[in-house]
This record gives structure tokens, sequence and C-alpha cells, in this order.
């Protein structure tokens, strides 16, 4: 090791020791940066799809449309093999759900195609935090639009499982804002199907359909629509899917208004490090059977108007609700 006492040796010992004492501080201001926390930054979001690869590749194209060339959509399986950048995991459907909540990622997972009761159960034993744009129509608004197309109607009826009943009692509450009177039926069984609807039936003008699939199914839903149109009671609801059976009216979101609140999810996970709070989307559509409508003679209006009218409605609760 050389000496510093000569003066030119003094002036490069001093150099040195100043290079090394910099590059010190400079070796800590940076290990002080990499300990703070800060949000993540992803350009990558993983994707578990459904069972079916048509639909898989549509959403992605419109989720990769929403979100920008600066974020990635890439399958969950690559994970498999190694560890990707940072960035949730969405998923397409209870089934895809299941199988990522299986694999034991311990990334957050944006649940997309599912309603709110499947979140709610799995959500109660995953070891990640589960986020979702719910994909089943909120039931408030289900009411509203039975309550647009038949202006007249004050009572609605209901099924429901006898475990299932207390969970409407805060719709019921809610629907006495809007001059409507609800009453939930309890369906003890198969048997007891068809009777239990003939009471609700005789109760409502308007049936409004769950989506609860033991009540609501391809096996019941034909039993379900003869009997309450040989009543002359229409059904709305649970989903935009059976108004092709024969239900006349359900809301439902556009698949690229849902691509867009997905988008948006993944952009605030990009800002805060935090998938935000479970949601159903602002936006929404109107499905309606015209040959069911005309079939009961009631005249329906036109898609937009039935959506513009339930804004409306639930635009006047809330300036009411407001002190």
């Amino acid at each position: 090791m050389g000496s510093c006492n000569s003066r030119k040796a003094g002036k490069v010992c001093r150099a040195g020791l100043l290079m090394d004492r910099g590059l010190v501080i400079a070796l800590l201001f940076l290990a002080a940066f990499a300990a703070t926390p800060h949000p993540a930054r992803a350009d990558v979001v993983y994707l578990q799809g459904s069972g079916n690869p048509t639909f898989n590749l549509r959403f992605t194209e419109l989720l990769e449309e929403q979100l920008g060339p600066d974020t990635e959509v890439r399958a969950f399986s690559s994970l498999s093999t190694f560890e990707g950048p940072p960035g949730p995991v969405i998923t397409l459907g209870q089934e895809a759900l299941t199988q990522v909540l299986e694999a034991g990622t311990q990334r957050q997972v944006l649940a997309l195609l599912t309603g709110s009761d499947t979140l709610a159960g799995l959500a109660e034993n995953a070891d990640t935090r589960i986020s979702s744009v719910y994909y089943d129509p909120p039931l408030l608004r289900q009411a509203l639009i039975g309550r647009v197309v038949l202006p007249q109607a004050s009572r609605m009826a209901l099924l429901a499982r006898p475990d299932q009943a207390s969970r409407y009692e805060p719709l019921i509450s809610e629907l006495e804002r809007y001059g409507i009177e609800a009453r939930v039926f309890l369906v003890s069984g198969d048997d007891a199907l068809i009777p239990t609807l003939s009471r609700a039936l005789s109760y409502g003008d308007f049936l409004l359909a769950t989506p609860d699939d033991v009540i609501y199914n391809p096996r019941t839903i034909k039993h379900i629509l003869l009997t309450t149109y040989r009543r002359n009671r229409l059904v709305i609801g649970p989903s935009h899917a059976f108004v092709r059976a024969g239900v006349l009216a359900s809301s439902y979101v556009p698949l690229p208004d849902y691509a867009a609140e997905a988008a948006h999810y993944v952009r605030e996970w990009q800002r805060t490090g935090i998938l935000p709070e479970p949601s159903y989307p602002d936006s929404f559509g109107v499905e309606i059977n015209r040959q069911v409508a005309r079939s009961l003679n009631l005249p329906l209006p036109e898609r937009d108007q039935i959506v513009e009218e339930v804004r409306a409605l639930l635009r006047q609760a809330s300036g009411e609700a407001r002190p």
C-alpha cells in the first residue's frame, strides 16, 4: 500500500478519499431510496382466462386497447416457469378465479365475470387480496327496470331459499323510497318451487329473478316462465342471458365498458399498489325481449329510454337522501 507523505502523493490520496467518500454517500442514498416504500408501477398484468378461447382473445384485445402500449397482458401460466415482474392477476369467471387461488398466488387478484355472492364466498378463505368489478346486475337496478316498463306496478315478489331470505332485506327497505312494496317468498325445496311461485305471483305485479342458480337455472326457468306468463305477470332478470330464454328484460354491462372498468382498476394498482374495493360498473345497458312483451300486450319504451329513466330514478333517490 503506497504512502501519502510526499506533497504529490498527498494530493492523490486526498482525491482518492474524496472519491471514496462520494461513493459511500451515493451508495447510502441508493440504499435509502430502495428502502422507501413506493407505489407499485406495473407494466405487466397476468390473465387467467375462461374456458372460451374466443372470448378470452376478444377481452384481451379490449383490455390492451384500454391499458395502452405501456402495459403488457401475459398469461397467468407464465408465472409457473419464472417469477415475473410485479402485477395483479385478472381472472375471467369463477373457474379461473378458483384455479388462481388454488395455485397459491400472493399477487392481488381482480376477479371479473363473477357475481358478488361468488366473490364473498371465495374471498373469506383466500390468502391474498381479491377485488372485483361485479358482473351480476345490482338488484335495485333490476327492480327499477320493472318499474319503468310497468309504471303502474306497486308490488314486487322475490323467491328465495330459507337461508338466503335475510340478504334481501336491504333491497326491500330501499325500494320503499321508490314506492314499491316487495316481499320474499320462501322456496323450501324443488317440489315447492311452482306452488311458492304461484303465491308470489298473486302478490306481486312482477317477479324479480335473483342470481340464485339453485332457483333460476336452465332446468327450472322454462317452468317458471310458463307459470308466470299464464298469470299475465312478467319476469325481470336475473341476467341478460335469460332474456333469450323468455325473460322480459334485464340489465347488463357492455363488454367494452366492462373492459374499460377493469383497466381503471389496473391503473389504480399501478398508481397506489392496491386494487380498489369491489364495485358495480356505472355503465349499463338493457336487454329486452319484445316478443314476450307483445304476447303480454305490453308496450315497451326503447332500450336507451329505459336506461335513462332508471338513471333518473337513481339520481332522484340519491338527491333525496342528501341532508
